[in-house]
């Protein structure tokens, strides 16, 4: 059976899922450990999440890793993903880096828990639990699997809570660059600054966006602000691009469309239109994270070209 130091890597279970003639039925399903309890395990597999029962796994074990990038390049996305996200109050801890941004996204308020700490794992979060509750937040730490594998079963041991796991996907330019759209939507207005009604539909859905969140959104030399309206100056699809790391990444974020203008193909067009910002600057290859369980997000990715580079649990520590 599986044990907390598994969480993070790859394994197999067999479950039971049936009996046929008094012979128990099978099946068998392979993918990452992302959660361990007493009565469950669950798995992020190329389908989707699956919980299983303890009670329904037949064998399970640890397998080796599928082909996976090297931990050198896991580290440097993140970084570059950590330069075009600049949470505005940071200190380092070792490697580690600890941020803050008025609780403004779990990216900006986390220890990015990358490299070494420069002193046990235990002190570690130790250390990481006093600067944040110096600063009147809840500690969380973001544990980029399965390079961080150990820094999740310490906190799975102290009692740490587990956001839903996201996704870091990358692409080549190209096919984003390629994507076909439809010929009738309005054109991709692409700003240095974002306007008014591009900050509303943001708060809309991220919630009110205090001044760090403003810093964050503008505090990156490369960027710019997609903005898309209709034939009544409604906007009614926004993103930000920035570039950062010394590999030249483009990131998208924030990619979201109204309602009432959804299933048009706009996600698509704005991402065309943010690749074609990039290219101009010398930027071949793109990045974004989403969470897995965000089932049409993942699915409009792979449709453009994006795969799962690595993934990362966002941790948050017991309530006081």
């Amino acid at each position: 059976m599986l044990r907390q130091q598994d969480v993070g890597h790859r394994v197999v279970v067999r479950r039971i899922v049936g009996v046929s003639e008094d012979r128990p039925l099978y099946t068998d399903a392979l993918g990452e450990l992302v959660d361990l309890t007493e009565t469950d395990l669950t798995i992020a597999t190329d389908k989707g999440t699956l919980r299983v029962p303890l009670r329904e796994v037949h064998r399970a074990k640890r397998v080796p890793p599928a082909r996976r990038p090297h931990a050198a390049a896991v580290i440097a996305l993140e970084l570059a993903a950590d330069a075009a996200w600049p949470a505005p109050v940071r200190a380092r801890l070792g490697n580690w880096l600890l941020r803050a941004a008025d609780n403004w996204t779990g990216r900006a308020n986390s220890a990015l828990a990358v490299g070494d700490p420069d002193r046990p794992l235990e002190a570690a979060i130790d250390a990481v639990e006093r600067w944040y509750h110096d600063r009147g937040q809840r500690p969380m730490i973001n544990a980029p699997m399965p390079l961080a594998a150990p820094v999740n079963a310490t906190l799975d041991e102290r009692g740490w809570t587990a956001r839903p796991l996201t996704l870091v996907q990358t692409a080549p330019l190209a096919p984003l660059l390629a994507a076909a759209v439809r010929a009738d939507l309005p054109p991709v207005d692409l700003a240095d600054s974002p306007g008014d009604d591009w900050y509303a539909m943001v708060a809309a859905h991220k919630g009110h966006l205090p001044t760090a969140a403003v810093r964050i959104l503008t505090g990156v030399p490369e960027k710019v602000f997609a903005h898309v309206r209709d034939a009544d100056g409604e906007l009614i699809a926004v993103a930000r691009g920035a570039i950062s790391g010394p590999d030249r990444w483009l990131g998208i974020s924030l990619l979201q469309t109204t309602p009432a203008a959804r299933r048009r193909g706009l996600g698509r067009h704005v991402v065309r239109g943010l690749a074609q910002w990039a290219a101009q600057h010398q930027v071949s290859r793109a990045y974004l994270q989403v969470e897995e369980r965000n089932a049409g997000a993942v699915a409009l990715y792979g449709q453009l070209g994006f795969s799962t580079h690595h993934t990362y649990l966002t941790r948050e520590a017991p309530l006081a």
